[in-house]
């Protein structure tokens, strides 16, 4: 990875100015998604105080391996340097979490959004507008502040939200990917479409079961 041409990060301290660039920035990827990750467990524990209930069933964090940032640099038409990583790779950083319905998804992103410190950048909306291949996931990119002892820089985060039926399907389908080099057989792509669609409408009829539920549930209440 080449570090000539890099670019200061904004606000980033002088002192950083003679580190090594990598591991610097290596760094603060990885004080960006232990914040993330403080914000969620927060959110989850308040959930539970709150409601009684978590939306959240588990929270995957992962830095992207410098093999897989070097790739995707390349596909993207970038030359490999440090500058480049900051400025045009979103998901370095990630953290993925998993609910049990579709509706948690949009409450959990709509409280994610709304703390103050975090700006969201980029949303994509694969539950509404699923990708041709059937894939659905509800992703965010957020420019999360870290507080280092003399100064505050930002961070991109990528979140992921999903739910169990969308995130068994979607690490089904990133196996044969990378098993076929992204060339599966046409039969294969046919069964895994289906294979989403199928995950989709039992996520619609959970949510549809869970609605009854709690319905019931405040009229025995009521």
């Amino acid at each position: 990875m080449s570090g000539e041409g890099f670019m200061a990060i904004p606000n980033l301290p002088e002192e950083y100015d003679q580190l090594d660039q990598w591991k610097t920035l290596m760094f603060l990827y990885n004080a960006a998604l232990q914040k993330v990750q403080t914000r969620v467990n927060i959110l989850s524990d308040e959930f539970h105080h709150i409601n009684h209930y978590n939306p959240i069933e588990h929270v995957k964090a992962r830095i992207k391996t410098p093999e897989s940032i070097v790739k995707k640099l390349k596909r993207l038409g970038f030359e490999a340097t440090i500058d480049n990583m900051y400025q045009e790779l979103h998901d370095i950083a990630g953290i993925r979490i998993i609910c049990s319905f579709t509706s948690d998804i949009y409450y959990l992103a709509d409280a994610i959004s709304r703390q103050n410190d975090i700006k969201v950048e980029m949303v994509k909306d694969y539950i509404a507008k699923p990708k041709p291949n059937g894939y659905r996931s509800y992703h965010m990119v957020i420019v999360m502040p870290i507080y280092l002892s003399s100064g505050q820089v930002e961070m991109r985060v990528e979140i992921q939200i999903r739910t169990i039926a969308m995130d068994f399907w979607a690490s089904l389908e990133h196996k044969i990917h990378y098993k076929f080099e992204g060339a599966a057989p046409e039969h294969i792509r046919e069964d895994l479409k289906e294979c989403a669609d199928m995950a989709a409408s039992l996520d619609r009829r959970m949510l549809a079961l869970n609605e009854s539920l709690q319905k019931a549930g405040e009229e025995k209440n009521g």
